[in-house]
């Protein structure tokens, strides 16, 4: 079975496990991310994963008020850990092979992260995913996501969100908003369209790592773009 890409990275933001709580993880968002990400690494595509972690660290984010920068950002880091282990278990419970890599050392619970073994349990045929972020404060996991994806040579940054793609302006606001299916790089930057924060931006730009934006919440999307090249969301590409 033909695909389009081999290697990809899924980026996810917390906040897509709210679900229609107010905090958490909604338990059947998880298992549908599993199923999706399962459909590809059935096909032969290596994924790997990483998540962010404010449906965890935005319920605790009150008490980091007045609080020091790098403490707040290692307490959103093991926000993403606690995703992460969650999206392994639901990965787990539909027998999908799974390595979660912390870039944050805690042997009991993940690997420490090493390039060559994430590799490794790629070309295995495993999910890895990635978590902890960079393991520095000051980063953001769209930066860790960019990181990684460019560390384990993906082929993509698939970024995962409620919206359809890039729009010219918040989908969520105003109805009128258009919808991009290919972006430039420049373009991105000119019309300040928020894909990625700009560290992340920059990175995938130095190394011409294309990016996707599509709708994770849309059944099959994941498996549309990844194994059957369809053009789903929109793609930013480098001149």
């Amino acid at each position: 079975m033909g695909k389009k890409y081999n290697r990809v990275l899924l980026k996810l933001s917390g906040e897509a496990l709210l679900g229609e709580q107010g905090h958490g993880i909604d338990a059947d968002i998880l298992s549908t991310y599993a199923q999706e990400i399962k459909a590809v690494q059935e096909a032969g595509v290596e994924v790997s994963v990483v998540i962010g972690g404010g449906n965890i660290f935005r319920g605790v984010k009150g008490a980091t008020q007045g609080m020091d920068r790098v403490q707040g950002d290692y307490m959103g880091m093991l926000a993403t850990m606690i995703n992460s282990m969650a999206l392994q278990d639901a990965l787990e419970q539909i027998e999908v092979q799974t390595r979660l890599m912390s870039a944050i050392r805690m042997e009991a619970i993940a690997e420490p992260y090493i390039r060559r073994r994430a590799v490794r349990h790629l070309e295995k045929g495993r999910v890895v995913i990635f978590g902890a972020g960079t393991g520095n404060p000051y980063f953001t996991t769209d930066t860790a996501g960019s990181l990684r994806a460019i560390e384990i040579e993906a082929d993509v940054i698939l970024k995962g969100t409620r919206v359809d793609g890039i729009f010219d302006s918040d989908p969520e606001k105003n109805k009128e908003a258009k919808k991009f299916d290919q972006i430039t790089g420049d373009e991105v930057l000119k019309r300040r369209l928020s894909v990625m924060d700009l560290t992340a931006f920059t990175l995938c730009r130095e190394n011409e790592t294309p990016i996707i934006v599509f709708n994770m919440n849309k059944k099959g999307n994941l498996k549309r773009i990844v194994v059957d090249g369809e053009p789903v969301g929109t793609t930013v590409i480098w001149d």
